[in-house]
Formats: C-alpha cells, sequence, structure tokens
C-alpha cells in the first residue's frame, strides 16, 4: 500500500448507485477509506460528521447540482474537490475549475485516470499544507532560552521586554536554528543556509558568533542549553 494512502478518506458523491459503488470498491482495494453519498444533501450530511481529504463530486445530479454543492462548500472549505463531467460539457469544467475545483473527470470515468488524479490532487494539497505549516511556524516568535526571537521584525528580546541589538548575521543564525529545531547541523550548513557569502572553507568564524549569541540568550553562556554543541559534528537548538 502506498503510504500517502494511508488513512485518506474520500467521499464519493454521485446519483447513479453503480458508478458510485464502482468508484467506492476501487478506491478501497488500494488503501482508501471511502464514504459515499447520494446526493449533494447527503454530501452535506456526511461532512457534519466527517471531514475527507478529498471530494469525487459528480456535476449533474437531481436536486442541487455539483456545481451549486461546490459553491457552498467553497464557502466553508478548502476540501480538494475532483468533478466528475459528461464529456461534452466543456463549459461545467470551466465553471467548475473558476469554482474552486481542484481538477475533473470525464464520464464514463476511467477508474485509473481518476486514481491518478486523486494522488496528484492529493500530493499538492500535502504540498500546501506543508507551506502552510511552516509559514504557520515561523510566524510570530521563538523561545531562544531567556530571549524571544521577533521573527517577522528580526528583533531580540530580552527576559524583561528589552530589544537586545543583532546583527544581520546573527538573526539569520537564530532563524536557521529556528526553522531546523532539534537538528544538528554543522557549521557548513550553518553558513549556507545563513547565507554568508564571505565565508571561507575551514573557517571558524561560526563558532564566535554563536558565541556571541549565547552571551545574549543563554543564562549561562558557559554552560549552554539552547544552542548546544555536537561534539565533532556542530549545533543543535534544543
Amino acid at each position: 500500500m502506498n503510504a500517502m494512502q494511508d488513512n485518506r478518506l474520500i467521499l464519493v458523491c454521485d446519483d447513479e448507485p453503480h458508478l458510485r459503488e464502482m468508484v467506492a470498491e476501487y478506491l478501497s482495494e488500494r488503501g482508501y477509506a471511502v464514504i459515499e453519498a447520494a446526493s449533494a444533501s447527503d454530501m452535506k450530511t456526511s461532512l457534519e460528521t466527517n471531514t475527507p481529504d478529498l471530494i469525487v463530486l459528480d456535476v449533474n445530479m437531481p436536486g442541487t447540482d455539483g456545481l451549486t454543492a461546490l459553491r457552498e462548500l467553497r464557502a466553508t472549505s478548502e476540501i480538494p474537490v475532483i468533478m466528475l463531467t459528461a464529456a461534452s460539457e466543456v463549459i461545467d469544467r470551466v465553471i467548475g475549475l473558476e469554482m474552486g475545483a481542484d481538477d475533473y473527470v470525464g464520464k464514463p470515468v476511467d477508474l485509473r485516470e481518476l486514481e491518478a488524479r486523486i494522488k496528484a490532487t492529493l500530493r499538492r494539497q500535502n504540498v500546501v499544507n506543508t507551506e502552510i505549516e511552516q509559514k504557520e511556524k515561523m510566524g510570530g516568535t521563538v523561545a531562544f532560552g531567556i530571549c524571544r526571537l521577533d521573527l517577522d521584525g528580526a528583533r531580540l528580546f530580552g527576559k524583561g521586554g528589552d530589544e537586545i541589538p543583532l546583527t544581520a548575521m546573527e538573526f539569520s543564525l537564530l532563524k536557521v536554528f529556528a526553522e531546523n529545531r532539534g537538528r544538528v547541523l554543522n557549521r557548513d550548513q550553518l553558513l549556507e543556509q545563513a547565507h554568508d557569502k564571505g565565508w571561507e572553507p575551514f573557517d571558524r568564524s561560526i563558532d564566535l558568533r554563536i558565541s556571541r549569541l549565547r552571551r545574549k540568550i543563554e543564562i549561562n553562556p558557559t554552560k549552554p542549553e539552547t544552542i548546544r554543541t555536537v561534539r565533532g559534528i556542530g549545533y543543535v537548538f534544543d
């Protein structure tokens, strides 16, 4: 089973029982969890208790059609949606994409194509989620010992709230540590990620810079607990 499929929940909404069951069976055999909905109303009810990773939504359904259901969904949710459209309904595809559909598959449905488009959409969503998480993680402030680093304002504040002067390189180093919390970084990695173009191979200036940082952020700079030395390798922010 593909690892990406583990715990992936797909909601299949189509008024045709045979097609809905066929898609559900095919996806289930490939490791996905599947919920079936026979109408937009059933889908709405299901979404009250379930949060699928992706929705496969038919455009042409009696009652509330797929495009209306998509518009209503997008008012409150960014769950990826793949639309099922009749091969001749090009306008539905265009409108669907403009309204926030992530992709579409024409009917009659080729199950292998549908699976490939589901995988591609989930991969794209993974990238988006990772970027959002990283942005949220790197927004605001990060605690460094008794200090807090303001990532947006590039400023360091001490325990009492007083600003502690930082050079551009010192801020870059702290930002690199914040982005790699718990990961041991050697000197070359630190200098490369901090974008210091002035260093030379085997340059030990990184040690001096970290020593200065420790005097600003550590309670006891001679026994650092925030940016620790990993003997023979480099440094770690832990």
